[in-house]
């Protein structure tokens, strides 16, 4: 999982702007819309601030996570609907 990916994933898991994140993480509004505009890799300093905002350690930042982990972080991106949908699929294969 790409970096950036992985920071918009636990954005959106928190529901936070990323003006938020930026306040959150003391960094400049302009500092992540760079990241995200130019696609680049943030410096380990800025990766340290998003994931302090965030109340995680690097090595979490980057522990891979098992397929359980990964279907839950997909499942809380779904809008409302779509999880009430998901959930009529999963009590359909019981």
């Amino acid at each position: 999982m790409e970096v950036l990916e992985r920071i918009e994933i636990l954005r959106k898991e928190k529901g936070w702007s990323i003006n938020y994140l930026a306040m959150e993480s003391g960094l400049t509004q302009s500092t992540l819309n760079n990241l995200y505009s130019r696609k680049t890799e943030p410096k380990i300093s800025t990766l340290r601030a998003i994931c302090e905002a965030f109340g995680i350690s690097l090595s979490d930042f980057f522990k891979e996570a098992n397929e359980e982990d990964e279907l839950i972080r997909k499942v809380r991106l779904l809008s409302q609907e779509n999880k009430i949908a998901l959930l009529q699929i999963v009590k359909n294969l019981k």
